[in-house]
């Protein structure tokens, strides 16, 4: 089957590229994928399988039906662009002026319809039931995978199961193309976004004395931020807090009344990552006030830790050496970017693994160029782990 499968991905794979560029040339924002929604939809209405849209919005979930008995799979790939003007000078850029295409879900999408191509060819040869999701609003917080769950994606729905499993894949720039990353366990950060407005009295600058400064106020509250991490953050939780912006509309002879902090929280436990929130809060107010200001602080929850299933992703490491081979399947490290798969792994067993994309360009960068080589393994492998896990569950594994 091995065989076949990566026969059938080297056959689709043109028009998964073409389909691919399309996305790319016409990306959409989170919550606004009608678009992309209708590709989708029409692509899997074209390979004959049951198809609802409208999920959350614009969410599309198929369902194929194998000819051999077994388990429901979840398979899922994540449609939406970010607000970022591409610079790549390709031939196929973004036409939509100040959205892009930078974190790869164009290449999720297309690998999932290439992923549905190759089993609706062989589904005489699927055991059991695979659930297509496309989700949409991903890059934003809450996040699509949320609300798709309250909408029933991990039900059971027609007489078939609910989903034993779910799989889903990121592509990866500094992994050679067609490689595959996979990690068990804690695999993602959470990411949680820290707001705070420090709340001084304004002045003349030649009069510091007269005046509460709220800009150095907020200076002083960047540095203590970071014991946070350091002194209070149990050794060996890995974890991050970032400041990313600092807005003080003063000018070179106005002290202003207020100056404003953003960033973001990322760990890698939860039970830290909620006990750090309390902290961030409480040393947030103390140096304000130590320094005769006040500070409102709001930390807003994004998503939470990652967790790859030990059992299922032992599975995942063990086809992608069958089908890539031992050279190209690597032990990925703990990634601090977030991912909203993580509330789907809350609920169901399975694992979220990389592929290697080989740009020089990092993800969310405007210069972001993967090379469509990887479509080959994205939508090939993924259609062999379907295959693989139904068959290893069908046969008691």
């Amino acid at each position: 089957m091995i065989d076949a499968i990566k026969a059938a991905a080297d056959d689709v794979y043109p028009e998964v590229v073409a389909l691919r560029r399309a996305l790319h040339r016409h990306p959409e924002l989170s919550g606004e994928e009608d678009e992309t929604a209708r590709r989708v939809a029409d692509w899997l209405e074209d390979l004959g399988l049951d198809v609802h849209t409208g999920v959350y919005g614009t969410g599309v979930v198929a369902t194929l039906e194998g000819g051999e008995p077994g388990p429901t799979l979840l398979l899922r790939a994540d449609m939406d662009a970010l607000p970022i003007r591409e610079d790549t000078g390709l031939d196929f850029a973004s036409a939509n002026e100040g959205v892009m295409h930078a974190c790869g879900h164009d290449l999720h999408t297309a690998s999932l319809l290439g992923t549905a191509t190759i089993l609706a060819a062989h589904r005489e040869q699927v055991h059991g039931q695979l659930r297509l999701c496309f989700q949409p609003h991903e890059e934003r917080i809450p996040g699509g995978a949320k609300f798709m769950i309250e909408h029933g994606v991990l039900d059971a729905a027609n007489g078939m199961p609910a989903p034993e499993a779910a799989f889903g894949q990121h592509v990866k720039p500094d992994l050679p193309p067609g490689t595959l990353g996979v990690r068990p366990g804690g695999f993602m950060a959470s990411t949680d976004e820290v707001y705070v407005t420090v709340q001084g009295t304004g002045g003349h600058a030649a009069d510091p004395h007269q005046a509460v400064d709220p800009v150095y106020v907020a200076s002083e509250i960047v540095g203590a931020l970071q014991s946070i991490v350091s002194r209070r953050c149990p050794p060996g939780v890995p974890s991050v807090l970032t400041i990313g912006r600092l807005v003080a509309d003063g000018a070179t002879n106005v002290i202003p009344d207020t100056a404003r902090l953003e960033g973001t929280f990322r760990a890698m436990d939860e039970e830290w990552r909620f006990r750090a929130h309390g902290l961030i809060r409480q040393l947030v107010r103390r140096t304000a006030e130590a320094h005769g200001a006040t500070a409102e602080v709001e930390v807003r929850e994004g998503y939470p830790v990652l967790h790859n299933d030990e059992t299922t992703t032992a599975l995942v490491q063990k086809a992608a050496r069958e089908y890539v081979g031992p050279e190209r399947m690597v032990d990925a490290d703990r990634w601090f970017a977030g991912e909203d798969f993580a509330y789907i792994l809350q609920k169901c067993p399975g694992t979220f693994y990389q592929l290697g994309v080989g740009s020089e360009h990092g993800l969310h960068t405007a210069q972001f160029d993967p090379d469509e080589a990887a479509l080959r393994t994205g939508a090939g492998f993924m259609a062999y782990l379907a295959w693989r896990y139904g068959r290893a569950r069908a046969q008691g594994g």
